[in-house]
């Protein structure tokens, strides 16, 4: 049996102002983001949060937390 992931409303901006603050992806953030990415119910303009975090970090604006 599969356990349903439920994201908190509004976890993926509270994810973005966490690391724009910090400047890192911390571990919570990392869980927080798979979540999303497995949660049918995520907006578009989520998507759009999601790909413009994602690619902050491959342009290494945003490290990557141990």
């Amino acid at each position: 049996m599969l356990n349903q992931l439920q994201l908190l409303p509004g976890a993926i901006a509270e994810i973005l102002a966490s690391v724009a603050e910090t400047g890192q992806l911390t571990v919570l953030d990392r869980y927080g983001l798979m979540a999303a990415t497995l949660d049918e119910s995520v907006t578009e303009e989520e998507h759009r949060m999601i790909t413009r975090l994602l690619r902050s970090v491959k342009r290494g604006r945003v490290q990557i937390a141990a």
